[in-house]
């Protein structure tokens, strides 16, 4: 599982999560890399975050073996064996304990910015992180949190390696993690985005989830104030998806393209039509519905089954990060694809557009599909036009075959991909937005 950065394994981690909703839970994100994370948690749970400020106490002469931890509220956690082991002196532990209360104190200061710890007594508590390495600061975590007052301690993450994973499972009354990958180096590797997180974004964050801001950023596209532009990781099917979303500043919809046979989300026809889009207001998704290894097999361009489920799983990943309504654009077998997924009783898809689109291989579903739909296809490609005329025939919703003259197959003729984008512009605006 590769994650995209820290807020998208935040939105994955917040749905494997959602059963804690109706226990009205404190969402405690580790810093700084875990803030991120648990701030998409907290929202989508609807609950209040705060930071879990926890400093580990290290043996003097080998920093990285802890013999105990402190947390807020005079909280203190002391292994009596790493202690009795280590031949400690009580004026070491009391040195090391001394300089790290006063650098946790001035990290909590820093976080919260003057705001109060959010009291824990009889809550229950997600600690989350943005990943485990070793698991002790975690873990460390976890007996803060339990010696504060929670009834009931979860530890989320989005990964960590399978030898820390066992261990943690122990160290928390529910164990969240969403990989644990053979061959783990490192946390940054498993994501592709893993800037460091820096204090003023902690900061931040824990201000706008305090003083309720947090609700107007939401992800609904139709309340964006900016532009977004960003590559996106799905997880469709079981099958981690690439894709590149652009939503235009106050894009009142969206549209998924469903690219056909020998194509790809880098296609310059679909990107074409996608930046009309765009320039109109439109938002756009577009992602390969195959893995590099699955596209050297040609018969997997013709599994429209398995097309139509991935696009059915991305549509409601999607759904998640903006609240407008989603259209679809297939082209060639991406369009059998997208009828396909459009037919499903529960697929509230606003309207569709195909581009020299093989409709027919939707086969008898075309009768199910209740969104919009319009059929493109150059007037020089009469195999197509022929199969595109009988699926305009089966389809029981809206429809339109539109031909433009003297296009082949690929629209590659002098303005005929123009004509494309603008017949698509119009039905979406018609049909999404007006």
């Amino acid at each position: 599982m590769l994650f995209t950065d820290r807020t998208d394994a935040g939105q994955r981690l917040a749905e494997a999560l959602r059963h804690l909703e109706g226990e009205d839970p404190v969402v405690l994100g580790l810093p700084r890399g875990g803030v991120p994370v648990a701030y998409q948690v907290a929202r989508a749970l609807g609950a209040p975050l705060d930071v879990i400020v926890v400093r580990k106490l290290g043996v003097p002469y080998q920093r990285e073996l802890g013999f105990g931890a402190i947390g807020e509220g005079g909280v203190r956690v002391i292994s009596d064996d790493i202690v009795r082991r280590g031949r400690l002196e009580q004026a070491d532990l009391a040195s090391v304990e001394q300089a790290e209360a006063a650098e946790l104190t001035r990290q909590a200061h820093r976080f919260r910015d003057g705001r109060p710890r959010l009291e824990l007594a009889g809550r229950t508590a997600i600690v989350v992180d943005d990943g485990i390495a070793t698991g002790a600061t975690a873990a460390a975590a976890c007996e803060v949190v339990r010696a504060q007052g929670a009834a009931r301690v979860v530890l989320a993450v989005p990964v960590a390696p399978p030898d820390a994973a066992q261990r943690l499972r122990d160290a928390a009354d529910e164990f969240v993690c969403l990989s644990s990958p053979f061959g783990f180096a490192a946390v940054g590797e498993w994501y592709q985005d893993f800037s460091q997180t820096p204090d003023d974004e902690v900061v931040s964050l824990l201000a706008r989830a305090a003083d309720g801001t947090d609700a107007e950023t939401d992800t609904d596209a139709g309340a964006a104030d900016a532009d977004v532009a960003e590559e996106v990781a799905i997880d469709a099917c079981g099958v981690r998806l690439t894709g590149d979303l652009n939503l235009p500043a106050g894009a009142k919809a969206i549209v998924m393209f469903a690219h056909g046979s020998g194509s790809s989300r880098h296609s310059p026809r679909n990107r074409h039509v996608a930046e009309a889009l765009n320039r109109a207001g439109l938002g756009t998704l577009l992602f390969d519905l195959l893995t590099p290894a699955e596209e050297a097999n040609r018969a997997n361009v013709f599994a429209i089954e398995t097309l139509a489920d991935r696009l059915t799983d991305a549509t409601e990943w999607l759904r998640g990060r903006a609240a407008v309504p989603i259209g679809y654009f297939g082209a060639s077998t991406g369009a059998a694809a997208a009828l396909r997924a459009a037919s499903s009783p529960d697929a509230d898809i606003g309207a569709v557009v195909s581009r020299g689109g093989r409709p027919d291989l939707a086969g008898p579903l075309l009768a199910g599909v209740r969104a919009p739909t319009l059929l493109i296809v150059g007037g020089n490609d009469p195999q197509v036009l022929d199969l595109n005329r009988a699926a305009e025939a089966a389809l029981r919703c809206e429809s339109h075959l539109e031909v433009v003259p003297g296009a082949t197959h690929l629209f590659e003729e002098p303005g005929a991909l123009d004509q494309v984008a603008e017949l698509a512009r119009d039905w979406f605006l018609g049909h999404l937005v007006g």
